[in-house]
């Protein structure tokens, strides 16, 4: 195994090029856009919340309708790594290291290869996002704003994040809340500023009530998942302040991820009214409803026959919370999501190559 089977190089030459979710995508779009001729692009532009430019691309070739193949352009950020996270490497156990090696910039490079390998009967559509680590805001723009691709008619997306190739029919969606409390900055010994981490204990006080109540309350469990307790990750920054200042700001960040069958209204409120009393800013954002297929949908069976694999559920989220508004979505891709967000991500190589054949029945088969 060797970095010159077709799959392998273009994932090493995606790898190679930093796409963290904060840095504009257009460099890895443009590497891709070199892997598509013959292809018809739509290059949907935007600037992100940070005025960074983006692009989510479409591309199609062949008759209309069938089924696409999507992922993701974007990384989480390089925290941890200990070697370069671009340089990508193949060892000696034929492990693919990087970052996105898993996450998922082999399983892109594995649903390009299959693409532009169907045959000139066989409909071949690519949905390539970005911002799908942060907002979703690619997925959405795509799901929003193709022209091509709400075009096509499509009747289903194979979203091809590392599932090891066992059909994921349904998965959470998240909602991300800010909380914000400010203070006034002064020389923490002069007694004259302001601390904004006291106005956000009572808040964090009752977000640890919330936690424990997701964690031990039958109703707003799902137990078609495991855990079968929803997310709810907390992130507290001081925004660079040092010991001696007292903090002018103080944010806590909140990932709530819920399944279908989970009513989020209650975690919901229980938020809102939390942030009202404590008198601190709040801000929402919302995902999708949760992707969610019955086992034996015609796209899940078919995903079943491919791959010979059992359907399940998984905990986290894709892209799908956005593109199922364009049609059904299955996740299904190679590698182990275990290893993603890691300093040690990796992939194994022989699996990415194994994946091209089965991404290219899947859009073979999709022909109706």
């Amino acid at each position: 195994m060797s970095l010159s089977d077709p799959v392998l190089r273009l994932a090493a030459d995606l790898i190679a090029i930093d796409s963290r979710s904060s840095l504009s995508n257009l460099p890895v779009a443009e590497r891709i856009e070199q892997e598509l001729a013959g292809f018809e692009i739509e290059r949907l532009d935007y600037t992100d919340a940070n005025g960074v430019a983006k692009r989510a691309l479409v591309a199609h070739k062949g008759p209309r309708q069938g089924y696409a193949l999507s992922g993701h352009m974007d990384t989480v950020p390089a925290t941890g790594w200990q070697s370069d996270p671009w340089a990508p490497r193949l060892d000696a156990a034929g492990m693919l290291h990087g970052l996105g090696s898993v996450d998922m910039k082999g399983q892109l490079a594995a649903a390009i290869i299959a693409a532009r390998q169907a045959a000139a009967d066989v409909p071949a559509t690519l949905l390539i996002t970005t911002d799908e680590e942060t907002t979703k805001e690619g997925a959405r723009r795509v799901a929003r704003d193709s022209r091509l691709a709400r075009s096509l008619d499509l009747a289903g997306i194979f979203v091809v994040e590392p599932t090891g190739l066992v059909p994921v029919r349904g998965h959470r969606s998240h909602i991300a809340f800010t909380a914000t409390a400010h203070g006034l900055q002064a020389h923490s010994s002069t007694g004259k500023g302001v601390n904004a981490n006291w106005k956000l204990l009572p808040f964090l006080a009752a977000m640890r009530e919330v936690h424990d109540a997701l964690r031990s309350d039958p109703a707003l469990q799902d137990a078609d998942y495991d855990p079968p307790f929803s997310d709810f990750n907390l992130i507290l920054d001081n925004h660079g302040t040092a010991m001696n200042v007292t903090v002018a700001k103080a944010t806590a960040q909140i990932k709530f991820r819920y399944s279908a069958k989970v009513d989020p209204k209650p975690v919901l409120h229980a938020v809102r009214r939390a942030a009202r009393d404590a008198g601190i800013d709040l801000a929402e954002q919302m995902e999708g409803f949760p992707p969610e297929l019955p086992a034996d949908h015609p796209l899940i069976a078919r995903a079943t026959r491919l791959t010979n694999r059992a359907p399940r559920t998984a905990p986290y989220g894709t892209d799908a919370s956005e593109l199922q508004a364009l049609a059904p979505c299955v996740v299904l891709g190679p590698g182990d999501i275990a290893l993603a967000h890691t300093p040690q991500e990796c992939v194994r190589a022989q699996d990415l190559v194994d994946a091209v054949p089965v991404l290219a029945r899947a859009l073979r088969d999709g022909i109706a």
